[in-house]
């Protein structure tokens, strides 16, 4: 079975103190990531700097996931599919990013989602090209070892409720905010507790 994720994704790949360089960069000059630009979506990109700094400085890895983390036998990569304008980027890329800098055998590289359509269209949520998604690999052989996103499970069901009702995106955006506002990110760290618990590498 040939790896959908290959050595040369992830030499392509950046880090996340790479992609907020990248952003701030991107702003400078009114841009965003990815071929679509618009005024709506720097705007977004605009919101979600300031949404990751607050996120960045405010999250604090649960006790029982710090344990999972640092009893990871081998060396892992954590690839993410993201774009700077994407809000649960935003809200679950931080906390993620933070969970792998706390121990020595885990590494986040990431890859922006329109450029790598092929990895992206390996890991679609209901047809949808959804992110952030995240996915493990054994950094020897980049074998899977599981997959993650694009929103806690609370989340994406909220999501689509909403849109089973036909509200308008910004009031499903505006939900779904709320959510994360008073969720924490805890879901999202309970849920990556579950997986590492469920998975012997």
């Amino acid at each position: 079975m040939t790896n959908v994720i290959t050595r040369e994704h992830i030499d392509r790949s950046m880090s996340y103190a790479a992609f907020r360089d990248l952003i701030s960069s991107l702003l400078i000059e009114r841009k965003t990531t990815g071929p679509k630009q618009s005024k709506e979506l720097v705007q977004y990109t605009r919101l979600n700097v300031k949404l990751m700094d607050r996120i960045d400085k405010q999250t604090v890895i649960i006790p029982e996931l710090m344990e999972a983390l640092n009893s990871i036998k081998e060396q892992q990569i954590w690839v993410g599919l993201v774009e700077a304008w994407c809000g649960d980027v935003a809200q679950c890329l931080p906390p993620i990013a933070k969970m792998a800098v706390s121990v020595p055998k885990v590494s986040m590289r990431l890859l922006l989602r329109d450029e790598h359509p092929e990895v992206m269209n390996a890991y679609l949520t209901k047809s949808s090209r959804s992110i952030p998604k995240i996915i493990a690999l054994k950094k020897d052989t980049l074998e899977e070892l599981w997959t993650w996103g694009p929103r806690p499970e609370p989340a994406q069901k909220l999501f689509f409720d909403l849109r089973k009702k036909d509200e308008p995106f910004p009031v499903i955006a505006e939900a779904v905010q709320q959510w994360y506002n008073e969720d924490n990110n805890q879901t999202l760290q309970r849920e990556i507790l579950d997986i590492l618990l469920r998975t012997d590498a």
